[in-house]
């Protein structure tokens, strides 16, 4: 029973760190493309 509870205690951390991670990965992928828009407005 114990180890049933700590399986399902780090299975929630795994995941909700996954998923953060994921959305970082989403915000760092925008910087990137707004930072290249910006290039290809300066260089017109």
């Amino acid at each position: 029973m114990f180890k049933k509870s700590i399986v399902a205690i780090f299975s929630v951390l795994v995941l909700s760190s996954l998923l953060s991670a994921c959305n970082t990965t989403r915000g760092v992928g925008e910087d990137v493309e707004a930072g290249g828009q910006a290039i290809q407005r300066t260089t017109q």
